[in-house]
């Protein structure tokens, strides 16, 4: 399995479809994938298994036990947020690199204000949306972020 040229965390998911989904985009895309406990379901959850399909074994799937602990394993990239809390349109102006890591908060309630506030101006993105909606799904917001850094960097590696 290649080096990943890209990460998406996943900060303490909740619905094991999603999880499945984003194990799947990134098994396609080449981007390593990196979870943060605690998670909303167990690992051998046959949804996620389900959603995830037979692309398991082509992504690496580093677990981590806290947030602090994957920030250790990721130290010296630079860190995107996405969250509803972020700068709008700021996302398609930004440009990504090779090992930039992209973090996502849960499902249900998105990051918590101390892990955002870690994120510099510029670093926490907001996917537009229209006026009055609250969120867009887990799995399609990583498409969308990863797709647009591949777009970026020429889709290395896709065929």
């Amino acid at each position: 399995m290649p080096d990943p040229w890209l990460h998406v965390v996943l900060y303490q998911p909740e619905i094991p479809p999603n999880t499945g989904n984003i194990i799947r985009l990134c098994a396609n895309t080449g981007v390593g994938l990196h979870l943060v406990e605690p998670l909303g379901f167990a690992w051998d959850d046959r949804r996620l298994r389900r959603a995830g399909l037979d692309y398991h074994e082509y992504v690496r799937v580093l677990r981590h036990s806290s947030w602090r602990a994957c920030r250790e394993t990721l130290a010296d990239r630079r860190f995107f947020a996405f969250s509803t809390k972020g700068q709008p349109g700021v996302y398609a102006k930004t440009q990504f690199g090779r090992d930039d890591v992209f973090v996502f908060g849960p499902e249900t309630r998105g990051l918590p204000s101390e892990i955002l506030a870690e994120f510099p101006q510029g670093h926490l993105l907001r996917l537009p949306m229209l006026p009055g909606q609250r969120s867009l799904n887990l799995a399609n917001s990583c498409a969308v972020a990863v797709y647009e850094a591949w777009r970026q960097l020429d889709f290395p590696g896709g065929v």
